[in-house]
């Protein structure tokens, strides 16, 4: 059986809806010793399921579900699989969890419907230079998340991919 192979330790940013892994965390896919092991180092900065605030009263950001949720921004981050394989093996460490089967679809079909965002946001985020791993974890209370908002980094994203078309 898959198994997560540490402890999840995080602990927060500035912004209140950020974390950083201030110690490495491992998922075994498939099933224990299987090889096919997914390391998350430390300084990774995640903000656990990506869930709307409107629905926070039905599924927070964090539940029974946070260890795989942490699972599966390193894989969106990282992208070192197929984004279908990344959702296979959230969906699969859920089930590890014991996340009841209606929150374990509920977020799996939402990650499949929306996480295509997320993934495309990510490679444009790591094209333009931004790191999600922190070099130096010695935070303070006070040190802010370096990532820009969705919205404006989707926006500028856009805008050069349609001003290099204008200009060809």
């Amino acid at each position: 059986m898959s198994r997560f192979t540490d402890a999840l330790v995080v602990t927060p940013l500035a912004d209140g809806s950020t974390w950083v892994m201030v110690r490495a965390f491992g998922y075994d896919v498939g099933s224990e010793g299987s090889g096919n092991h997914i390391e998350v180092p430390i300084g990774f900065q995640t903000d656990f399921a990506t869930i709307p605030r409107p629905f926070w009263v039905i599924l927070p950001k964090w539940g029974r579900y946070g260890n795989a949720s942490v699972i599966h921004d390193w894989l969106y981050w990282a992208q070192p699989r197929a984004r279908l394989e990344a959702d296979a093996i959230f969906f699969e460490a859920m089930g590890v969890l014991g996340v009841s089967a209606p929150v374990k679809y509920v977020l799996y079909g939402a990650v499949r419907l929306f996480g295509g965002l997320a993934w495309v946001r990510n490679r444009a985020d790591r094209a333009a230079g931004f790191d999600r791993v922190l070099g130096d974890v010695h935070l303070k209370a006070s040190t802010p998340s370096q990532r820009p908002g969705m919205l404006r980094r989707l926006a500028n994203h856009a805008w050069r991919r349609f001003g290099s078309r204008r200009s060809a």
